[in-house]
């Protein structure tokens, strides 16, 4: 599949990357549209085609007072409102089947959380939507496995898929890109590397997961020179007071750069 078939996706044209980014959750209109807002004059400045990401439910969580969500309807609604005011497309996450066809009528990408790449309902309520579906790799799946994921979505009458890797877990609390997969899972489908969620350290014994930041740019650099066809950066304008994921985020402030120099690497790797 093509980004022309994304509504609403920009420089369509461009010999870049494509990017997924916002914050990992909804918390509020105002700082979903400040975030949106900033991306989209980054990424319009640089030609680089943008999809805003949102959370509207965080249902993964290690603990029960972790935030959750401000409100399913309440977050998808501001996800559409984002959409609509930038005229940009939206992708979400969705956990249980019924959210599938919930989250289709205010987003144009339905993703499938890593942990629940398998389940089969889920994946196929995805599919029969029409919306592109974005499938994570299971932090203890293979590359190779990824193909029967794609598979159940043209299985289901779409030809609309994406993979991203999130990284595969090394030990207990640790995460690790095995950037070998990249090339296989082109074969199945359109490949993104998700920068910042690769660099979780989960299963804290606090219950909140840690992170590696600081390493955003040198896993980011390996997945440009490695050929992915997008990217995945979660980033907040406050990452130590994000109510979600905060210890793996990139800072607003540093995206523009980094991006910049992700660019320039992208056109060095195409001229070799």
């Amino acid at each position: 599949m093509t980004l022309k078939s994304v509504p609403k996706i920009k420089h369509t044209e461009s010999d870049n990357f494509f990017l997924l980014a916002g914050p990992c959750a909804i918390e509020s209109e105002e700082m979903a549209l400040r975030i949106a807002e900033r991306i989209l004059n980054i990424t319009n400045k640089l030609e680089i085609p943008f999809i805003f990401k949102g959370s509207f439910k965080k249902a993964n969580r290690s603990r029960i007072d972790s935030f959750t969500g401000i409100g399913d309807e309440k977050a998808l609604k501001i996800l559409k409102k984002v959409s609509d005011t930038f005229d940009i497309p939206t992708v979400t996450d969705i956990h249980e089947v019924a959210d599938a066809n919930m989250a289709a009528d205010f987003v144009d990408v339905l993703q499938i959380p890593a942990f629940l790449v398998r389940q089969t309902d889920l994946v196929v309520a995805a599919a029969q939507t029409g919306k592109v579906v974005n499938l994570k790799k299971g932090q203890f799946m293979s590359p190779e496995s990824m193909k029967h994921a794609v598979q159940k979505v043209k299985d289901s009458g779409s030809t609309k898929a994406w993979i991203t890797d999130r990284g595969t877990m090394f030990g207990y609390q640790d995460m690790i890109v095995d950037f070998r997969g990249i090339p296989t899972m082109r074969e199945y489908a359109p490949t993104i590397l998700d920068v910042t969620h690769s660099l979780q350290q989960p299963n804290q014994s606090a219950g909140v997961t840690g992170g590696r930041p600081e390493m955003i740019e040198t896993i980011a650099r390996a997945g440009i020179v490695n050929h992915v066809d997008g990217l995945f950066i979660e980033t907040h304008f406050d990452p130590a007071n994000a109510k979600s994921d905060g210890a793996n985020m990139l800072h607003l402030d540093n995206l523009e750069k980094l991006l910049t120099n992700l660019v320039a690497i992208r056109k060095t790797v195409q001229n070799l």
